[in-house]
């Protein structure tokens, strides 16, 4: 069964999102600070982190950053956070955040995103296991897995769909709106959660992406060259 790990030191919030989530089937793992949080997140398998940004102990932001930058991208993170600058909401993404939530907000609506991060984008062929090569740059869908020159580069599972996304509708503009709603699901939101997720997808990829900005109108992977193969 889905395990989600839930750590904020309100009381209130966790066993408002705790009932909300066990609704949904899904099992709950509670921290009331980033101390404990570390502790389930090292001792148990865990599918989904929703971490407060300003717990005691290492904070959401903090515990975010470290399981990226020890090459863990297996764990979606939801930050919840009552700051509402989009400086911070930034930096949470920069972290390496799948999403974030600003305080006060609906149980519903955070039950919501963590079905949307734990779902995964539909692979373009059905059934079928693709594997996309485009200059330096080879992805596999099968296993969720890109190179660039032959070596590994780690993406989060947004990241991952963001490119998917791309490689398989090339030469086409899309506009942040609509990346928003195909490839997070979701009606509206933030823009500059598309925004960093494009930044942090070039800084990745380096000189093998092929993502464009087109002024005024959004972002276009150009597919000159590329070739894929279905298995």
């Amino acid at each position: 069964m889905t395990r989600v790990l839930i750590a904020d030191d309100d009381t209130v919030v966790r066993d408002v999102v705790r009932r909300y989530l066990e609704r949904d089937g899904l099992e709950v793992s509670i921290a009331q600070d980033g101390t404990e949080a570390l502790r389930l997140l090292s001792s148990q398998r865990i599918d989904v982190a929703v971490l407060d940004v300003m717990m005691p102990g290492p904070d959401g932001l903090t515990l975010c950053r470290s399981l990226r930058q020890r090459g863990d991208y297996s764990i979606p993170v939801i930050l919840l956070t009552a700051l509402g600058e989009e400086d911070d909401r930034i930096a949470g993404l920069e972290a390496g955040a799948d999403d974030y939530l600003t305080k006060p907000f609906s149980p519903r609506e955070l039950a919501l995103r963590v079905r949307s991060v734990l779902r995964r984008a539909p692979t373009p062929t059905g059934p079928l296991a693709l594997d996309i090569t485009v200059g330096d740059l080879s992805v596999s869908t099968a296993a969720r897995s890109v190179t660039v020159a032959g070596q590994p580069v780690s993406l989060t599972n947004r990241e991952f769909d963001l490119l998917m996304f791309f490689l398989t509708h090339t030469d086409t503009v899309f506009s942040r709106e609509e990346l928003l709603k195909q490839v997070w699901r979701w009606d509206f939101g933030d823009l500059s959660t598309v925004t960093v997720h494009v930044k942090r997808l070039r800084s990745k990829l380096g000189d093998a992406h092929r993502l464009r900005t087109v002024w005024g109108r959004g972002y276009l992977w150009s597919g000159d060259e590329q070739q894929a193969h279905a298995h």
